[in-house]
């Protein structure tokens, strides 16, 4: 039997009395997704990626409801499908700090942003129903963190655990905690200035105009995620840098250069002005980063766009599929059987997921209309709001789709979302195009351009959270829970989630702002938000009509190969894949974002191959899971207790204690440190769990 998909569990009498869906496994999850919410908004901004809570949340959960007789595994459950939510929720960092960017927003209105996320949230939560019958129940998909999640839950699940499970549960608590308190630490010294906060270098190859570089970022939580996604995902990202830094960036600084020196017309655009200067100057740095921007990102672009369809396709079958069971189960509800239905089948009633989706839909509306008066496009407001919902509706379940494949196949933690929101705006801005521009004057190019992002936005929440849903789901059809009381769960923290979200959005935007808003080029420190500023430049470069299409075409053509190379391993070799939304990120992301995450996996494979040789080596690997998500909360959590100390002190670096000229030391102490930590770390892991086996 394959232990990641039991048979149906019928509930019987005393299952109907346990404690599942309880009041203090509520209060439990809300804290913990404020708090998680909070360290992911932070996070996401600084590094383009966020980071699965399931798993944290889980051990934290079974440290606090363990004093209590009657907790159970289930509520355990329902206390991280809650926190969960900070998980993905948070994702919607990847497209409304654009807002920002094209200067149309000076803030995050706070119930304007609550409500983006509020009710994309819950139509995330309708649309995962249907969709997991196709790629929970009748799939064979790994789902990696909800199995590890799982496994968690069952070891620390009371009084059914053996001593040798208690132990376990005690360990993974140690990893947890000691991986939370390290990496925390790391990074207050890391604020100090006393270790560098990356390793990173800029350089000319070859001809003098082209140049290139790298970026170690020491960021432990960066380290603990390439550790979660994996080796295949780690090398699939390698490649994308290379593709993009060995290659992308080389070779389109010498365009660029040769073009600024032509004499020809140039694109108006802020980053191309700033690569301008730079080339004049001669700054390496603002070369490489400029030709980052203006060109290799757009290829990431067309990468993902090509892979996302791709899996799109890969997926009508089974979502047709799992449709027809979500059916056939409400007709045996409404017969009466309710109670023979396993508890795998007991969604919210699919009759309730259609009217709840209906009922969503009118506030959406609402928030479209008012955006779309106060941005003085009012005339066409009906156009607006008809198309915006409609787009909304159909292209959330799309994208919903596709990221929970890839949750199932590679985890939450590297959903490709980020990826696939580019093809979102890109079809938001065209439909703008070809349905509203015409009819307004070019000053109100700003305001469709916010109308593209603000659609988009939407689009994220509801992708976000049924990505994230199914990951629970699955943790929950192996603990035995129920669906619908994990699926309101959900809803209940994406509520707490959404409340938070506007605030520290608002906290980080005030401290340091982001790179390419206006006034930005002024502050020190400013968050790139990668997926922001590329997002926001799609959405100005096809309504503008400025938009280099070529080079999407050209990350098309890579994305193809990308494809075909992944799918002729996967049909020749047992165990080599490349997935191609991963190097599709590899492209389009920084190196400071990347590169950390490849070293992450390289060592979570030698980790992982150590533990093999161990008495017990899938406990011994859980241990470094559990030590993996211990250091990305850590980090992210301290860190946005930073931000708010940067904030109200109004300086960029308030812990500070050396100056610039410390700098070259403080490279190499920085990294001197992260590389021992990290060894003494795994090697602490590797002997707790042989003297357990002991």
């Amino acid at each position: 039997m394959d232990p990641r998909n039991p048979p149906p569990v019928i509930l019987d009498i005393d299952e109907k009395k346990r404690p599942e869906l309880t009041v203090r496994g509520l209060i439990v999850g809300v804290i913990i997704t404020l708090v998680f919410t909070a360290a992911n908004v932070y996070f996401g901004l600084k590094a383009g990626l966020t980071f699965s809570t399931s798993i944290p949340a889980a051990v934290i959960s079974m440290a606090i409801l363990r004093s209590f007789k009657n907790a159970t595994v289930q509520e355990n459950n329902i206390v991280q499908t809650v926190a969960s939510a900070a998980g993905t929720l948070s994702s919607i960092i990847f497209v409304l700090p654009g807002l920002i960017m094209i200067g149309y927003w000076t803030t995050f209105p706070f119930w304007i942003s609550f409500l983006i996320c509020a009710l994309g949230g819950i139509l995330g939560v309708m649309y995962s129903i249907p969709l997991r019958r196709a790629l929970v129940t009748n799939s064979d998909l790994p789902y990696p963190e909800g199995v590890a999640c799982a496994e968690m839950l069952k070891v620390g699940s009371g009084d059914k655990a053996n001593a040798s499970e208690v132990e376990q549960g005690r360990a993974g608590l140690l990893a947890v905690l000691w991986g939370s308190i390290v990496s925390a630490v790391f990074a207050v010294i890391v604020a100090t200035q006393l270790f560098a906060a990356d390793v990173a270098q800029t350089f000319r190859i070859g001809r003098r105009d082209s140049v290139t570089g790298y970026d170690f970022n020491l960021s432990f939580a960066l380290f603990g995620v390439g550790h979660l996604v994996g080796l295949s995902v780690g090398i699939a990202m390698l490649v994308g840098a290379f593709i993009g830094w060995g290659w992308g960036v080389p070779y389109y600084a010498q365009i660029a250069t040769d073009l600024i020196h032509s004499g020809a017309a140039l694109p108006t655009t802020k980053t191309f002005e700033a690569l301008v200067k730079a080339v004049s100057s001669g700054e390496v740095p603002a070369i490489a980063q400029g030709t980052w921007s203006n060109y290799v990102r757009y290829v990431g672009a067309g990468a993902i766009g090509v892979s996302a369809i791709w899996t799109l396709l890969k997926l009508v079958k089974p979502v047709v599929q799992g449709l027809a069971s979500a059916m056939a189960a409400n007709r045996a509800r409404k017969a009466g059987q309710a109670a023979t239905l396993p508890i795998t089948e007991r969604d919210i009633p699919i009759g309730i997921v259609g009217l709840v989706t209906l009922v969503c839909m009118l506030p959406i509306a609402w928030v479209l209309g008012y955006f779309a008066n106060t941005s003085g496009l009012g005339e066409h407001m009906t156009t607006l709001i008809i198309g915006g919902v409609f787009y909304i509706f159909l292209m959330s379940f799309f994208v919903s789709t596709v990221c929970g494949y890839m949750a199932g196949l590679i985890g939450s933690s590297n959903s490709p979302l980020s990826g696939i929101g580019i093809l979102v705006v890109i079809g938001a801005a065209l439909l703008l195009v070809f349905g509203v521009k015409p009819y307004v004057a070019p000053t109100a190019y700003q305001a469709l351009i916010a109308f593209a992002l603000f659609t988009t936005a939407v689009v994220f929440n509801v992708a976000a959270i049924a990505n994230n849903n199914l990951q629970d789901l699955k943790t929950g059809q192996l603990v035995d829970a129920t669906p619908w009381k994990q699926q309101v769960a959900l809803i209940i923290g994406v509520l707490a989630g959404a409340l938070v979200i506007p605030p520290v959005l608002d906290l980080v935007n005030h401290a340091y702002g982001f790179a390419g808003a206006p006034g930005s080029e002024l502050r020190q420190h400013t968050l790139p938000a990668p997926q922001a500023s590329l997002i926001s430049a799609l959405a100005q470069g096809v309504i503008s009509g400025n938009i280099d299409w070529s080079l999407i075409k050209i990350g098309g053509l890579i994305g193809v190969t990308l494809i075909a190379l992944n799918e002729t391993l996967s049909r020749t070799t047992k165990h080599m894949s490349l997935p191609p939304l991963a190097v599709g990120l590899g492209i389009y992301l920084p190196t400071a974002s990347t590169l950390m995450i490849v070293v992450g996996a390289v060592v979570g494979w030698i980790f992982d191959r150590r533990a093999n040789r161990t008495s017990r080596p899938e406990a011994t690997k859980q241990l470094g899971v559990l030590l993996a998500s211990g250091l990305i909360v850590g980090e992210s959590v301290i860190l946005v207790v930073i931000t708010a100390i940067a904030a109200f002190s109004g300086q960029a670096a308030p812990l500070a204690l050396v100056g610039p000229s410390f700098e070259t030391a403080a490279i190499i102490i920085g990294g001197a440190a992260f590389a021992l930590i990290g060894f003494l770390m795994y090697r602490w892991i590797l002997g707790m769990a042989e003297k357990r086996s002991a």
